[in-house]
């Protein structure tokens, strides 16, 4: 294909499904119009909305230490979240951090400031590193682009498992359309509760199990925890006024927040993954989603995004340090790291996969009203 980018946002033609109307708009800012903003109300409307959830929350666990639960990565959206709901909305959320064995200092010193100051307690999981460790070579080893699999289910997992085990009613999400209301195509960053794909993945290159690794499928997580166990996600962002950099500097101003370079980035492991390995291995830059998604929301001029993606995503990163931290944590050579990394392209679509249940599961959710945006 030739290159071609989005005349409204930023998105490009590496997302090879992309396409282009007749006066060079992509699909990204349609389904955006059209699917996105007529649902979205992060005004009065959208907060006398939310207020009734709030009550619901409140009322239904005002007999319990927690009324809600948050997962909190130290990271901007779920740090503003937290500081929101409790402070704005006086709800009284169990803090719930899962360590992958990923954060880096910024990401520790952000979550023990917000939980002290806010006065709050902090849960913290472990995820076993010897599973963990395994179960992210053998995706190294699959040549897939989506390397971020085993952090990312392992968070979610262990949150939804919580909140059953110890029936808390009501997740605090901090998705949001005013920073991801672009996402990421399929073909860059696979879905991460496809059981099948994960189970295929680690049967062909690991003679391991995975004893104690949390798993979470779509349907246990979708389907039976909300409608038989009465377990709920809620995103309060979507409903209020979400400035990215209004949010930055409440954060560094009332709890010393430090933000970093990239949204993500609280992870050591995403970081390189996002800002290194996907834009030199496979021609991924997660940026165009970001900064697209800041475009269409108003929180950034496509001028200013085009600026900045001038810059390499690793510009400020010493490549060389990362692939020696990141090869020594995974207990491998730098060599065989970088071997990785030049190995033959691989994608979802060369491992097992339930593709067709998510774009089913994602018709059907929008039909009811529960999805709004389905691009992917």
């Amino acid at each position: 294909m030739e290159y071609k980018r989005c005349k409204s946002c930023v998105m490009d033609t590496s997302d090879s499904q992309i396409k282009f109307d007749a006066n060079g708009i992509c699909d990204h800012c349609r389904d955006f119009q059209n699917n996105v903003l007529p649902n979205w109300f992060p005004d009065k409307k959208g907060e006398n909305l939310l207020r009734k959830q709030i009550l619901k929350i409140k009322e239904i666990g005002k007999n319990n230490q927690f009324d809600s639960i948050i997962g909190l990565s130290g990271g901007l959206d779920s740090s503003f979240l937290l500081h929101t709901v409790v402070n704005k909305f006086n709800l009284r959320p169990l803090v719930f951090h899962v360590d992958g064995g990923w954060n880096t200092s910024f990401a520790v010193n952000n979550i023990e400031m917000l939980v002290e100051k806010l006065g709050l307690e902090l849960y913290t999981e472990v995820i076993n590193w010897e599973e963990m460790k395994d179960l992210q070579l053998a995706f190294f080893k699959s040549g897939v682009p989506h390397l971020d699999i085993p952090q990312d289910h392992a968070f979610i997992a262990t949150l939804y498992h919580f909140a059953n085990k110890y029936n808390i009613k009501y997740i605090l999400n901090g998705s949001n359309f005013a920073t991801e209301c672009v996402r990421n195509p399929i073909e860059w960053l696979y879905y991460g509760t496809d059981m099948r794909q994960i189970n295929d993945i680690y049967s062909k290159f690991s003679e391991n199990k995975l004893d104690s690794y949390p798993f979470s499928g779509i349907l246990y997580h979708k389907f039976y925890l909300k409608y038989f166990k009465g377990i709920n996600v809620i995103k309060p962002l979507n409903n209020i006024k979400y400035i990215r950099n209004e949010a930055i500097k409440t954060l560094k101003e009332l709890y010393g927040w430090i933000p970093y370079p990239q949204k993500h980035f609280e992870s050591r492991f995403t970081r390189f993954f996002e800002g290194y390995w996907l834009p030199t291995r496979f021609g991924f830059d997660t940026r165009l989603t970001q900064f697209s998604s800041l475009i269409l929301s108003n929180q950034m001029t496509r001028n200013e995004a085009i600026e900045k993606l001038k810059k390499s995503p690793f510009h400020d990163m010493n490549v060389e340090e990362e692939y020696e931290y990141i090869s020594n944590k995974l207990e491998i050579s730098v060599k065989e790291l970088k071997d990785f990394h030049e190995m033959p392209l691989k994608s979802y679509k060369d491992y097992k996969n339930s593709l067709w249940m998510f774009n089913l599961g994602a018709k059907v959710l929008k039909k009811m009203g529960l999805e709004r945006s389905i691009k992917r």
